[in-house]
């Protein structure tokens, strides 16, 4: 069960993102601050919830949170400042439009480039123990698969539709037929000469459990 606040006296926003592994598309982060009285059955880490529960979530999220936003970074910027880099603006543009200013941050992962001065916790998979970090995946995410469905009808053999920008083998040999295109992260060193070599499914860069999207 996911606990409601990590600091019941304080004004908190869980953030976390989506995509940051992907061989192709943007980079997205979420930012909600939700009530502490909060409580969904159904909230989980995006990661451990179907299609359906996620996209059943998001209206929910979006009406009862306190705020929320969502904010990306592009493929190419992600090939100019690096994915890390990439990672933590899209945290920050986030926060950035959120209409409430939180007094902490909980952050999923275990490490965070400070936002202005405002206190923040490192929590290792945050978004399987408090709600708003939970949430925030969730919207993370949800978005993120969206926007990859909608370029999906633009770039049809790469299967985004499917795979939302994740190294596949369906990815990899489209890649591989195709090349590469104009959202594909450069950077990532993807090459239709290696790629089907280095593209195992059980990598870190295919653990967000894409097969639910």
């Amino acid at each position: 069960m996911l606990l409601p606040f990590f600091h019941n006296k304080f004004f908190e926003a869980g953030l976390d993102e989506a995509g940051r592994g992907c061989f192709a598309g943007p980079v997205y982060a979420a930012a909600v601050i939700l009530p502490k009285e909060f409580y969904h059955p159904m909230l989980n880490d995006s990661k451990q919830l179907t299609k359906e529960e996620r996209d059943h979530l998001r209206p929910i999220i979006e009406k009862e949170s306190i705020a929320y936003s969502v904010a990306s970074v592009s493929n190419d910027e992600i090939d100019r400042i690096n994915i890390l880099q990439a990672s933590y603006k899209a945290m920050h543009l986030a926060l950035k439009k959120l209409k409430n200013v939180p007094d902490i941050l909980l952050i999923d992962g275990n490490r965070f480039k400070p936002y202005k001065k405002m206190p923040h916790h490192c929590i290792i998979k945050g978004d399987g123990m408090y709600a708003s970090i939970a949430a925030a995946s969730v919207l993370a995410k949800t978005y993120r698969d969206e926007y990859m469905t909608n370029l999906h009808y633009k770039f049809k053999m790469y299967c985004w539709h499917n795979n939302k920008g994740y190294g596949t083998p369906e990815h990899c040999n489209a890649i591989r037929e195709h090349g590469l295109c104009k959202y594909h992260r450069k950077s990532f060193n993807i090459f239709a000469a290696q790629i089907i070599d280095d593209c195992i499914t059980t990598d870190d860069m295919c653990t967000e459990n894409i097969l639910q999207s």
